[in-house]
């Protein structure tokens, strides 16, 4: 009986211990920037592993500048159905314009969401054009001002060569951003946006320099 009563005691004092002790947290998996591993960690080694906001200056910059990137092919598209001669090239300008203005819109609200500037919106009585001219001619495929304006007067299989080739170059500088991106930003929207760059631009280079012989 004595041992009974003994036994008892001492499992009623383990399982008292047992529920006086804080459970101890499961391991946490947190996510790694673009390109790199998750890693497990600590509970308590967790919560600062990760930051607050997941973008970056290269994130930010690539929106801003892909935004512009993308106003420049749409202003070169538009030329298209009135001065091309080719129905392949009008279509081909069509595509462009299609998929690259909803893209502005998705990076126009990603930085309007985290109170970043977008390029044009404060501009002033420059408008968007002026104020981000200096900026433009940084950006890897841009054309210049001369060469918009000659493509902007060329008619004809003339306005269907230039406009393959300065589209060319202009697609291989946004992969060459996209690139980049990949290599230094954190934000996952950006990854997505710039994975989707590549891949489309990609395509559209390869069918560009068949169009163009």
């Amino acid at each position: 009986m004595r041992g009974f009563v003994l036994g008892t005691l001492l499992a009623a004092a383990v399982l008292a211990s047992a529920c006086s002790a804080e459970p101890e947290a499961p391991p946490v998996v947190v996510p790694g920037a673009p390109g790199e591993p998750a890693r497990t960690l600590p509970a308590d080694e967790a919560s600062s592993a990760v930051p607050a906001n997941r973008h970056n200056d290269a994130d930010v910059s690539y929106a801003q500048r892909m935004i512009m990137h993308h106003q420049q092919a749409i202003r070169m598209g538009e030329l298209a159905p009135a001065r091309a001669a080719r129905e392949d090239v009008k279509g081909l300008a069509a595509r462009i314009t299609a998929t690259q203005a909803p893209e502005i819109t998705s990076m126009t609200a990603w930085l309007r969401q985290r109170g970043l500037e977008v390029p044009g919106e404060h501009a002033g009585h420059h408008g968007s054009h002026g104020a981000t001219t200096g900026i433009a001619g940084e950006m890897p495929g841009m054309a210049t001002e001369e060469q918009l304006a000659a493509l902007a007067a060329a008619t004809g299989p003339e306005f269907d060569r230039m406009f393959l080739q300065l589209m060319t170059a202009h697609h291989e500088g946004a992969i060459t951003m996209a690139t980049e991106v990949l290599a230094a930003g954190s934000d996952v929207f950006v990854e997505e946006m710039a994975t989707d760059v590549i891949a489309s631009q990609s395509d559209e280079v390869t069918r560009m320099r068949s169009m163009a012989g």
